[in-house]
């Protein structure tokens, strides 16, 4: 079985290794090199790192729409194309060219949750279960049936890149189900999703990652595990701008104006909310690193008690 595998982040590293396994990779997809970090270097994609440690082909077009691109993936005489988290829109020439179709690896429970940021919207909505499903790719977004699915429970303080690592590997299992049916000769069904229940994980945006003390602490609590590693949130405590790596609810009953610091100690910093108050227990100051909250209230003896 000859599969093109295309894919970018980390999340796609476990599924190539997956299909390395169950077939041939006659070339793998990813997007071209990006600048990153402080030098601004030119830096691979995780998935192309993998890519040249197995010896694999590697190939990063800047779109996947020209005649050209078509040619060369035909070329490759693909018995199934293999997508987790490219980055690029398939275009239907593209999608038709494969014997078996093209496959994708999706972080949801479809159809809730299609787009480009399903694992952190998940924790953001107080979701208790999600998953991952194996889906046959349509030119719509995440609009195709589903072949292949398994689900997991939310941990209570689990953060995004907690469940994001979690989903990577379960991601790879189920891949590794259908690829293995395939090569049995037997195509896994192909269920197409319910009309009810669709929303949509739109991107992640950094604008996003401040907090609204005027709204209720466990939607703030759930976005502080959502956004953690990225984009992290943050917010003003008694003056000072900060970044909240770690957070809970507290059913507070207060007077307080939102923002307002309720007390602080070694369990935490409490700030009221719109309703109840987020008890703080680990947080960054500008420049430095993570630290709990007792830490920092050693220097913060103004902070009332």
């Amino acid at each position: 079985m000859r599969i093109v595998f295309a894919g970018t982040p980390g999340f796609a590293v476990p599924s190539l290794r997956a299909a390395a396994n169950k077939a041939e990779i006659v070339a793998v997809y990813t997007q071209p090199d990006r600048a990153a970090g402080r030098g601004r270097a030119l830096t691979p994609s995780m998935v192309k790192r993998e890519a040249l440690e197995r010896g694999f082909e590697v190939r990063q077009p800047q779109t996947l729409r020209s005649r050209a691109e078509r040619e060369a993936l035909r070329a490759l005489r693909p018995d199934l194309m293999v997508v987790v988290a490219y980055g690029l829109l398939l275009p239907q020439s593209i999608l038709d060219i494969p014997e078996e179709g093209c496959w994708n690896v999706h972080a949801s429970l479809l159809p809730r949750w299609r787009g480009a940021a399903p694992v952190q919207r998940a924790i953001e909505a107080g979701d208790t279960e999600t998953g991952v499903c194996l889906m046959r790719m349509e030119k719509g977004l995440d609009t195709g049936p589903v072949l292949l699915s398994q689900s997991i429970d939310i941990g209570e303080h689990e953060t995004g890149g907690e469940l994001h690592d979690r989903l990577a590997v379960l991601g790879s299992q189920v891949l590794g189900d259908g690829l293995g049916l395939l090569r049995a000769g037997i195509r896994p069904v192909a269920r197409p999703q319910p009309e009810e229940g669709v929303t949509y994980a739109r991107k992640l945006d950094k604008a996003e990652a401040r907090l609204d003390w005027t709204q209720p602490a466990q939607v703030l609590a759930n976005r502080v595990r959502a956004f953690n590693p990225w984009p992290m949130a943050e917010a003003e405590v008694a003056g000072e701008r900060l970044r909240i790596h770690a957070a809970v609810a507290v059913p507070l009953d207060h007077q307080a104006a939102p923002g307002t610091v309720l007390a602080a100690g070694r369990h935490g910093i409490d700030v009221a909310c719109g309703e109840g108050a987020l008890r703080i227990r680990t947080l960054q100051r500008a420049g430095g690193k993570a630290i709990t909250a007792a830490d920092y209230l050693n220097a913060r003896r103004d902070l009332p008690a």
